[in-house]
């Protein structure tokens, strides 16, 4: 399916800049936001992904840090 949609100009530079930090296109990024929020996760969804950014850190740049790069950070903390 193909979709057509006219974004805000402020949105659509967010969405470029997010998706080419995470190296992806912006057609990739807007289907994986759109999957996230009404495809198969937003039934059952992942608790751990749920709960992450439920809470302030005070470090304003951590809310956009992708989960996955946070979850390995947090496993290398987790004790052996």
């Amino acid at each position: 399916m193909t979709v057509t949609l006219e974004l805000p100009d402020a949105l659509a530079e967010r969405l470029a800049i997010e998706a080419s930090r995470r190296g992806v296109s912006v057609e990739e990024l807007a289907v994986e936001i759109l999957d996230g929020r009404y495809g198969s996760r937003a039934a059952g969804g992942d608790a751990l992904e749920a709960f992450t950014g439920s809470f302030d850190s005070g470090d304003p740049g951590w809310a956009g840090t992708d989960t996955r790069e946070l979850r390995a950070q947090a496993a290398t903390r987790r004790p052996a």
